[in-house]
């Protein structure tokens, strides 16, 4: 196995393997990436994101979408991971634990990054014990939400105006 980070030429596997995570996840009717918005979002100097692939025998079995975070409350950079996902044949052997150790790595020396976060789907209890395994823990004070579509736009619109 090796975990590597991948390049504009992985675009396609890249996509298909967060596809897949999408349907598992119950996402995949909302699930809109493409290997070009991989290709025109995740490389060149004003990437948007990194991606790491596992690969066994040259074939890619997972991946993680990471971003650079800033915790105030912290007062330190860190790494929010935004999907790992691996190939159900491949999962119990190691493989999540040493993409999300190869985040953590990515991370440090990058940016210097001193935490990892990320979010679980609510009904995903394989996942949350998963990552419970590291010591992850859920902040109950903390409530992901989301603004996007139409609301994400007039909210730029009420910006505009307001000034």
């Amino acid at each position: 196995m090796t975990i590597r980070l991948a390049i504009p030429e992985d675009a396609e596997a890249v996509a298909a393997m967060l596809s897949r995570l999408a349907q598992e996840t119950g996402d995949g009717a909302r699930f809109a990436s493409t290997p070009d918005t991989i290709r025109a979002h995740g490389f060149g100097p004003d990437a948007l994101f990194d991606t790491l692939i596992a690969e066994t025998r040259g074939r890619p079995d997972g991946v993680a979408v990471c971003v650079r975070h800033f915790s105030t409350t912290r007062g330190q950079p860190g790494v929010y991971v935004q999907d790992l996902w691996i190939l159900p044949a491949a999962r119990g052997g190691g493989l999540g634990a040493a993409l999300l150790a190869a985040v953590a790595d990515h991370a440090r020396t990058g940016w210097g990054a001193r935490y990892l976060a990320l979010t679980t789907h609510g009904h995903n209890k394989r996942a949350r014990a998963f990552y419970a395994r590291f010591g992850f823990i859920a902040h109950p004070d903390d409530v992901p939400m989301t603004l996007d579509g139409a609301a994400f736009d007039a909210l730029g619109t009420r910006a505009e105006s307001a000034a």
